[in-house]
């Protein structure tokens, strides 16, 4: 199966478009397991965080970087927790890689045959010629940061280019690949409204956007789902982490994060509930 069609299948059955951000936070963990050496409280805070959320959600976005600082303990708990997580929801590893073909050919062998990974993010900064290993390979996906969430995402992704700002050429690219080879998406982050609106007329129905910033970083929730959904009311994925990671930093923390990805999942299809469901 097409990447593209698996998250459709994905999406449709959990009726949830909700992606967790599962990025452990040391100085952000729960306070009984701040007490615990640091390999056994992020286990048992990324498996608690999981078993809360699983009902609630379709996706789960790993940062590579809130791992890394664990050392081989991180690198081990990411591999576990992808396995804990199953097929049953997507799990996408954020790396917004970038490298020569040589180099993002090992990325793709990592984070697929190694971790166990659905999808990547990526950058297409070093040219489209450096995605090829992941273009051709129809069964996974890839996410392509076309706009990001954060205050200086502008700064570049907005240059004027003959086809319009950049991000939208890249975008209007992405297209064109997820046409061809039936596995791309775009980043794009819920702190630029206009920038969700934009990038789903150019992308048109049933490529997949993945928009952070919803939480935490204040992106205006209504709007994204409302002009991100495509005429089915899916190809979207909302990711919020610290909202639901660490709702509460008390004795209730597995409880507080479930109940903050079922309060967002209710939201959303709310939101979403005037559009085609077909």
């Amino acid at each position: 199966m097409k990447f593209l069609a698996r998250v459709d299948r994905v999406l449709k059955a959990r009726n949830s478009l909700v992606c967790v951000g599962l990025d452990p936070d040391p100085a952000l963990l729960p306070k009984s397991l701040k007490r615990m050496a640091p390999k056994r409280g992020l286990e048992r805070f990324l498996d608690g965080v999981v078993q809360a959320t699983l009902p609630h959600t379709a996706a789960y976005k790993m940062q590579l970087g809130c791992y890394l600082p664990y050392g081989p303990d991180g690198i081990a708990a990411l591999e576990k927790v992808v396995r804990r997580i199953g097929p049953t929801r997507l799990r996408i590893l954020d790396l917004k890689a970038n490298d020569i073909p040589n180099v993002m050919r090992m990325f793709h062998a990592a984070a697929f045959k190694r971790f166990g990974f659905d999808a990547v993010t990526v950058s297409p900064w070093m040219g489209w010629e450096t995605l090829e290993p992941f273009v051709t390979d129809s069964e996974h996906g890839f996410f392509v940061v076309a706009h990001s969430s954060n205050p200086g995402a502008p700064d570049f992704q907005e240059i004027p280019t003959p086809r319009g700002p950049l991000w939208v050429a890249v975008t209007a690219e992405v297209r064109r690949l997820a046409s061809a080879h039936g596995n791309a998406g775009v980043v794009i982050g819920a702190t630029f409204s206009d920038a969700v609106r934009q990038a789903r007329q150019t992308l048109g129905n049933g490529v997949p956007i993945l928009v952070p910033g919803v939480g935490a970083q204040g992106g205006q929730l209504a709007t994204a789902v409302r002009e991100g959904a495509d005429a089915h009311g899916r190809a979207l994925l909302i990711s919020a982490s610290r909202s639901i990671l660490y709702a509460s930093s008390g004795a209730d923390w597995k409880k507080a994060a479930g109940a903050e990805a079922e309060r967002l999942k209710i939201q959303i299809n709310q939101l979403r509930s005037g559009i085609g469901t077909a």
